[in-house]
């Protein structure tokens, strides 16, 4: 009984938001508490919210300080070259510009964190996307998928959680894969290469020359003027001189109140006079998010007590006045409220979930539905698996509640635990969209884009990604 109602309470779940008949926060909450009454456990939802919220809070916390940490450096502009490099290799070309918000996202991943890679890239092609009117959930599919790929990386959380589960070496498990996840990046290129292609047909050529050109006396940003008679979009150039920038303070002036008039649609991101700008501290700018990447990835501290020391660092250092740091904190305070929100009401559903059993509930009959059969091809069997449970649990729950499983299974027909290891990360590249994943909702929220769109659209292709991963790694020998 537990096995059925934890399916149906995350399809029903997936379909209420996919169908916009709830947004995600309600359905987080509403739903699991529902069910748990269903279950008979109604009485100690209160423990089951607590629980799922303790466990949580730290990544909530590591996320509302990254949000402000990063928001600030985009402020100040430490972004603006990566930026204007994206830009001027996408020009006004959806292709492009498809494939450089790929390129950006694998580039930023490095850094093991998927809420930092999704904050730089959102930062850097919003603006581009909705000028030139392109799809948003390409933008936040393709970066998902590209995330969730480089997610495999030793530090990026599910290496490292599969090395300790089956009590193997990190390095065992990725090095090996290396090919196979190559091939996961080139298919998440040619992806954006197709759906770039797709958007191109959608809006017709674009053309724009020297998108970046340097302007001496003043600013010059994208206007759209509407589709021409030949199915070319047109682009002109309008010259202001406000500031405008993201999270700055306008001007005043009628230039500036009509682009503020029309913020939705505009191309701000690489003001060169916004207020906020603070050239002289570039490299004391950069040198601390190099800093703190790497004690990140050092682990010299936990990682929220390093974003909240970095906050507040680069908030003391940069906007000196209290003034100043209080209308930084104002202009992120939205970002910050939608995604610890989120993830708060994630909470209840973890909760729910792991306290009721349902989670082991549905692992066990999975595992219990594997054909004896099957035994010789545990490696595929748990590259499949490995799909749809990373998606519907977090990674905790796979890697230390059904990992182990899965690898004694492989063991008893000859299949090695590092083969299972393996087998078991072939699915990250969905994994970054699933709704239990608080850095998805960074995504959707900065990106302006329903978190049910954004399931639609990417799923599938996370999906074929995924198997891409898994099919490389059999063929290659690896799995």
């Amino acid at each position: 009984m537990l096995t059925i109602l934890g399916f149906v309470m995350i399809a029903t779940f997936l379909v209420l938001i996919m169908m916009k008949k709830m947004s995600p926060i309600a359905a987080l909450v509403l739903i699991p508490a529902l069910f748990c009454v269903f279950v008979g456990k109604g009485a100690h939802l209160g423990d089951y919210v607590l629980e799922g919220v303790g466990n949580l809070a730290p990544t909530a916390a590591m996320l509302m300080f990254a949000i402000v940490y990063f928001g600030v450096m985009i402020d100040v502009g430490l972004f603006d070259p990566i930026v204007r490099a994206i830009l001027r290799f996408c020009k006004a070309d959806p292709v492009r510009i498809v494939v450089g918000t790929a390129l950006l996202a694998a580039i930023v991943s490095l850094d093991g964190d998927g809420s930092t890679t999704f904050m730089i890239t959102v930062s850097a092609m919003y603006p581009l996307y909705k000028r030139l009117k392109m799809s948003l959930v390409v933008m936040t599919g393709v970066a998902a998928t590209a995330n969730g790929v480089m997610n495999t990386l030793p530090w990026g959380g599910p290496t490292a959680r599969a090395a300790t589960a089956l009590k193997v070496d990190a390095a065992d498990i990725f090095v090996p894969m290396i090919p196979a996840l190559a091939m996961g990046l080139v298919a998440v290129f040619l992806l954006s290469y197709a759906l770039g292609l797709r958007e191109r047909k959608r809006l017709g050529m674009l053309s724009l020359d020297e998108v970046l050109e340097k302007e001496t006396a003043s600013e010059t940003v994208l206007v759209g003027t509407g589709g021409g008679t030949d199915g070319r979009t047109s682009l002109t150039k309008k010259t202001t001189g406000g500031t405008g920038a993201t999270g700055g303070a306008g001007s005043g002036t009628d230039a500036d109140a009509a682009d503020e008039a029309d913020e939705d649609d505009g191309f701000q991101g690489l003001d060169p006079n916004r207020a906020t700008l603070r050239p002289k501290l570039y490299w004391f700018n950069a040198g601390l998010t190099v800093l703190l990447l790497t004690a990140m990835i050092m682990e010299w501290l936990p990682i929220p007590v390093l974003f909240l020391l970095g906050a507040a660092l680069a908030l003391t250092v940069n906007f000196p006045h209290m003034p100043d740091q209080k209308a930084r904190i104002a202009a992120h305070a939205e970002n910050v409220l939608n995604v610890t929100g989120m993830v708060f009401a994630a909470a209840v559903f973890t909760g729910v979930l792991q306290g009721t059993g349902m989670v082991d509930s549905m692992a066990k009959w999975l595992v219990d539905a594997i054909p004896s059969g099957m035994g010789p091809h545990m490696g595929l069997v748990t590259g499949l698996l490995s799909l749809p449970l990373t998606y519907f649990m977090s990674n905790d729950g796979f890697y230390f509640g059904v990992l182990p499983v899965l690898a004694e299974a492989g063991q008893a027909h000859g299949v090695g635990t590092l083969e299972i290891a393996r087998a078991s990360i072939a699915g990250q590249a969905l994994h970054m969209s699933s709704p239990l994943v608080p850095a998805v909702y960074v995504l959707v929220g900065m990106a302006k884009v329903e978190f049910g769109d954004h399931t639609k659209f990417t799923v599938k292709w996370a999906v074929l990604t995924s198997l891409v991963v898994l099919g490389s790694g059999i063929l290659f020998g690896i799995i």
